[in-house]
């Protein structure tokens, strides 16, 4: 058995993986209503007080090893305090197991959860596109296979402003939603029959999305419904997203195409790019923030693949 953690700016996780199933415990982070996010101090707090929760709700016999997120990407610098409560509680987890521990990014975790959840673990042997969509990052990224780290992840094509999920959110606390809002404002917006001819703000592969906050505003304030302003906001991601996949694929070439993050399980996103593209897309509770792809990790890390 192999055991995952994960403590995000949002979500308590722990995961174990048999090298088939994959059992998930997650507890959201306590957000104020009316307010769009936590400070790392409060967030680190939570986790604390959350992981013998969620760690309680799972077996946790005949471990094999551990894996954890301890930063937002494999990169020099990449450093969030929130993880430290996950590794602090793996490094005494597998002290007491006698087990290794193998430590990880919350991006790749990201990634493995959503090539396990769509059945394409063998693309770690392959060179392939990875979307990270999230309230932290909008990003695609180059993978290709790494000795050390299974995958290792080069930046191609991001936001240079908000990132999807900001905008999502904070066009959700707007209409007077609850944070996180992606899931609210995707149902909201199903209930819009309006439609919108939108031309993304691109700078080569990269976008801009924080003119989509702004025209929210202004159709909130000229008293729009809020299920056309919910459709809008979704609309600009959409498009915006395909906008950027199209033009990785003509400047990088055509590959497999995988999408994680919170911002990857939004329906509208879903079937704008399924109509386009080829794609994989994780479960939902896979493309959110989980553990799931830290115990695919030690399951790798292990040699078991």
């Amino acid at each position: 058995m192999y055991i995952g953690f994960d403590t995000s700016n949002y979500t308590t996780s722990f995961a174990s993986f048999d090298g088939k199933n994959i059992v998930q415990s997650k507890k959201m982070l306590r957000v104020k209503s009316g307010e769009r996010g936590l400070r790392q101090s409060e967030a680190l707090f939570q986790h604390t007080v959350n992981l013998p929760e969620v760690m309680s709700r799972i077996e946790t016999s005949d471990i094999t090893a551990v894996g954890v997120s301890v930063r937002p990407r494999n990169a020099q610098g990449s450093y969030m305090p929130c993880f430290l409560a996950g590794e602090t509680c793996a490094e005494a987890f597998a002290k007491a197991a006698g087990v290794p521990i193998y430590k990880t990014s919350h991006q790749a975790g990201h990634i493995l959860a959503a090539l396990y959840s769509s059945n394409r673990l063998d693309l770690i042997n392959e060179k392939h596109i990875a979307f990270h969509l999230s309230g932290g990052t909008t990003e695609a990224l180059l993978v290709t296979p790494d000795k050390d780290e299974i995958i290792k992840a080069e930046i191609i094509a991001q936001s240079l402003d908000l990132k999807a999920g900001q905008a999502i959110d904070r066009a959700g606390v707007m209409l007077g939603l609850d944070f996180p809002c992606g899931k609210a404002l995707d149902t909201m917006a199903q209930k819009s029959e309006k439609t919108y001819k939108l031309k993304p703000s691109m700078k080569g592969t990269d976008c801009s999305l924080s003119g989509v906050e702004n025209k929210a505003k202004a159709m909130l304030d000229r008293g729009e419904a809020p299920e056309d302003i919910s459709r809008f906001v979704l609309s600009c991601v959409c498009e915006t997203v395909s906008e950027m996949l199209r033009r990785i694929i003509d400047e990088h070439g055509k590959y497999p195409v995988i999408f994680s993050g919170g911002v990857s399980s939004n329906t509208m996103l879903r079937e704008k790019i399924n109509s386009e593209f080829e794609a994989y897309f994780a479960l939902p509770e896979f493309s959110l923030d989980n553990a799931a792809g830290c115990a695919v990790y030690a399951y790798l890390k292990d040699g078991r693949i």
